[in-house]
C-alpha cells in the first residue's frame, strides 16, 4: 500500500502488532514492557491503528474442537438462479456450525466451512443450511484429517 498507512508504521507498530497476535489479552503496559514504551503510548498507537483499519477489532475466539466438535466438512451451495452474497450471509450468519462462508468461482455459489459433532449434527447443519437460501443441492466434502492450519487461533500463553 504506497502512500497509505502502511508506510507510515515503524518497527515498534510491528511489534505492537505482533505481541497484540501472540497475547492479545495483553495489558497496554505488558506490551509496553516488550516494546519500550509506557502504556499511553502503547494505547495511543493502537488506537490510532484502529482508527486507520490496520487492526480491525478484538474478538473472542471459540475452539469448536474443545467443544467436541471434531466433524469438518467443506459444503458447496448451488443455489436456483440468481443470490446476493448479502441474501446468503444473512442466511447463514447465525448458523454456529458455519465457521465461515464465502462466494467463490466455479460453478457452485458458495463454500461453507462447517463444524459438528458428529455426522449426525454435520447432517442437522447441512439441512438448516439448505433451508436458510433457495438452495438447489450442496456438495459436501468431510475432512478426515488436516495436514496445514494456520487459520486457527494461537493459543494464550
Amino acid at each position: 500500500m504506497s502512500g497509505g498507512w502502511m508506510d507510515r508504521l515503524d518497527g515498534t507498530d510491528e511489534q505492537i502488532l505482533a505481541e497484540l497476535a501472540q497475547h492479545a489479552r495483553a495489558t497496554f503496559a505488558e506490551i509496553g514492557e516488550r516494546v519500550n514504551l509506557s502504556a499511553p503510548a502503547v494505547k495511543r498507537r493502537v488506537d490510532r491503528m484502529l482508527d486507520s483499519g490496520v487492526i480491525r477489532g478484538f474478538t473472542t475466539v471459540i475452539d469448536r474442537n474443545a467443544l467436541g466438535w471434531n466433524t469438518e466438512a467443506y459444503v458447496q451451495v448451488f443455489c436456483h438462479g440468481r443470490i446476493s452474497p448479502a441474501e446468503l450471509k444473512r442466511a447463514w450468519i447465525d448458523i454456529p456450525e458455519v465457521v465461515s462462508a464465502a462466494t467463490a468461482t466455479g460453478t457452485a455459489d458458495a463454500i461453507l466451512h462447517v463444524l459438528a459433532r458428529d455426522m449426525g449434527h454435520l447432517e442437522d447443519a447441512l439441512e438448516r443450511i439448505r433451508t436458510r437460501a433457495d438452495v438447489e443441492r450442496t456438495e459436501s466434502i468431510v475432512v478426515l484429517s488436516n495436514l496445514i492450519d494456520r487459520s486457527r487461533a494461537r493459543e494464550v500463553g
